[in-house]
């Protein structure tokens, strides 16, 4: 029996573990990256290990997120970083250099390695023919000190395309008509292969936009064979000696197969407030559009550019509409200015933004009170925007540029032929806002530059004997790290600061949550389907676990958060029969009795609720590696304990 593309990467990096289905592996890691609002606390955690250098074969530092500086805090957060990468062997791309997906995908990935990231669309680097997994900053920092990286063994989907798109339909149509076959659920566990004809029919940018939108499945990550299409991308970018071919055996067998005819796909939307709300952009007519905006990792490179420019060429935007661009990276933006792009889209009317993730992640440009806004962004979450009521829309860029012209929901197609958009035989190549680490023999003299805003790790502690303390908050299903930890340019800057930003924490759902898990010391959050969608940010476990919650009882996790709460010692629990999380209400008392014990020896758990006198069966599925990082207080202190 053959092996799917996905397996032979995991496969060749296994280094801990049984290479079976459902068992945790633990994999090397060849490269890592992270960005700032993950990065500071990463390197922080780094720091905390005592090692030296990195192991790696590659680590980057990007600047992409908080990049708005109204204060000391990002440039304070900024300075640190860059400090940390040349003392510790990290190559450091400097704000302005651009989205670290888009410039890792440009300057670094690499077919067949595998790739973690402190951010969620890490999986980007599956348009390269790379496993490439968000996940927290720990894991990050663990990889980035030479230890594995641990997965359970997923499930392969293997969605095969057929046929070639048409005119002005895009690949982010292809991601959107996946999401809502499957839903921002139906990726759990699972590994997302693209193979079939019409692979070859898409370049390397726009199987990226499709990985990259993987992580809104709640996929591990997504992955596409490395062909003549990515050796031609890597010819281009003048690192053509790093490409190997790489593809699924002819008898590999896959959990499930989703076939799609790329020729019968229209453009699609996703409609407020999940990336799975899709239908057809047809469907909602001319729906009036106050705001658009294009960039972001998903849809920013240069081909997705040079569309847009082309529909903006000698027109205005509409009067009523606010358009604003985001090349993703300086190469994208410097090859935009080049050939004259650039000058078609701010001859438009186009508010032309630094390369970065900005309104992405509510860093500007928060559309007006109850505004539609079409975005070429990832996710629609309630709020994300920095607009509580602002009703946000996933669409191609192609769809946006038509929008942001007529002012209401445009369908590209009535552009007619669509011209020939070539990959360029070579990018602009120019590293200049790359920052090398120093040599290793002065990587001592190196001095770490640390501002008032930056703060050390939650304090932990080893998991107690038995656990009594009441519910602090009850949520419902499909709960994002937004609700959790939201985003945004007001709190984005205190990510160095945990007991700063834990004063957010849940105050989308419950402003006073923070004040009374303070008061109560010690609580337990209760929650429904999906609980920690969204982000791979760690800092939703974090001010958690400053606040004093220790443990979180759910119908079910997405998987990054999951690994977040156990590394920060926190108990992922999950309801064994749905139907008892009716019965908890917030303010009840739960008791776990002997629940070190439990976990040391894999024993069953059950939850008694002291307030109506009942017995809650609930689960909590460990290996015998997360079973020793809960008993020592989390993954830093396993990680320290265990050398």
């Amino acid at each position: 029996m053959g092996l799917t593309l996905a397996e032979k990467i995991l496969k060749a990096h296994v280094v801990d573990g049984e290479f079976v289905k459902g068992q945790e592996i633990g994999i090397h890691i060849d490269q890592t990256l992270t960005q700032d609002a993950t990065g500071t606390m990463a390197y922080i955690e780094f720091e905390a290990m005592g090692i030296s250098q990195v192991k790696t074969e590659r680590s980057v530092a990007y600047i992409d997120h908080n990049t708005l500086q109204n204060g000391f805090e990002n440039a304070d957060d900024h300075r640190f970083i860059g400090s940390c990468a040349k003392k510790h062997g990290i190559y450091f791309s400097r704000p302005g250099n651009g989205i670290c997906h888009q410039v890792h995908l440009e300057r670094f990935g690499v077919p067949g390695k595998t790739l973690i990231g402190s951010d969620s669309h890490t999986p980007t680097g599956g348009g390269l023919g790379m496993i490439a997994i968000g996940a927290g900053g720990l894991d990050v920092a663990v990889a980035m000190g030479g230890g594995a990286y641990y997965i359970t063994y997923p499930k392969i989907t293997n969605v095969i395309l057929h046929g070639k798109l048409k005119d002005w339909v895009a690949a982010k149509d292809v991601i959107l008509e996946v999401l809502r076959r499957m839903t921002v659920k139906g990726g759990v566990g699972k590994i997302i292969e693209y193979t079939g004809d019409g692979v070859a029919t898409l370049s390397v940018p726009e199987r990226a936009t499709i990985t990259n939108m993987g992580a809104e499945l709640g996929a591990s990550t997504s992955i596409f064979p490395s062909d003549d299409v990515t050796k031609a991308f890597l010819d281009a970018q003048g690192r053509g000696d790093v490409w190997v071919p790489l593809s699924a055996d002819p008898d590999a067998v896959y959990d499930e197969t989703i076939e799609i005819d790329l020729s019968e796909l229209e453009p699609m939307i996703a409609r407020p407030h999940s990336p799975d709300n899709v239908c057809r952009i047809t469907e909602l007519g001319r729906m009036k559009v106050d705001q658009v905006c294009i960039g972001s990792c998903t849809n920013s490179s240069l081909a997705d550019m040079m569309k847009v420019a082309y529909i903006l060429k000698d027109k205005t935007v509409h009067p009523d509409v606010s358009l604003s661009i985001a090349p993703g990276s300086k190469q994208v933006l410097t090859m935009l200015a080049d050939c004259g792009a650039l000058s078609d889209m701010i001859g438009a009317g186009a508010r032309v933004l630094e390369s970065a993730c900005g309104p992405c992640i509510g860093m500007g440009q928060s559309p007006n009170s109850g505004g539609i806004s079409l975005r070429t962004f990832n996710r629609n979450f309630e709020g994300r925007s920095g607009t509580k009521d602002g009703q946000v829309y996933l669409v191609s860029p192609e769809v946006a540029a038509a929008s942001a012209i007529c002012g209401y929901l445009a369908d590209p197609r009535e552009l007619g032929i669509m011209p020939h958009f070539p990959m360029p035989e070579k990018f602009l190549i120019n590293d200049n806002m790359i920052a090398l680490p120093a040599p290793s023999e002065e990587a001592d003299k190196v001095e770490i530059l640390r501002g008032p805003n930056i703060k050390d790790y939650p304090a932990t502690t080893p998991l107690a004997e038995n656990l009594e303390c009441p519910v602090s908050l009850k949520v419902g299903d499909n709960i994002t790290t937004d609700h959790i930890m939201p985003a945004g340019a007001k709190i984005l800057p205190l990510r160095s600061n945990i007991p700063a930003i834990s004063e957010h924490c849940f105050t989308v759902c419950d402003k006073q949550f923070p004040a009374r898990a303070k008061e109560l010391g010690q609580s337990i959050i209760v929650g429904g389907v999906n609980y920690g969608q969204g982000s791979s940010r760690e800092h939703a476990a974090l001010a958690p676990l400053y606040l004093g919650i220790k443990a979180v009882l759910v119908k079910s996790f997405a998987r990054i958060h999951r690994a977040n709460l156990l590394n920060a010692g926190i108990m992922p629990l999950e309801f064994v029969n749905e139907a008892d999380y009716d019965t908890i209400d917030a303010g009840d008392t739960l008791v776990i009795e002997g629940l070190r014990d439990a976990v040391a020896g894999g024993k069953d758990i059950v939850v008694i609720n002291k307030t109506k006198g009942q017995t809650i069966p609930v689960k909590c599925e460990l290996s015998a590696r997360m079973r020793d990082i809960l008993l020592a207080g989390g993954l830093l202190d396993y990680t320290k304990q265990n050398g």
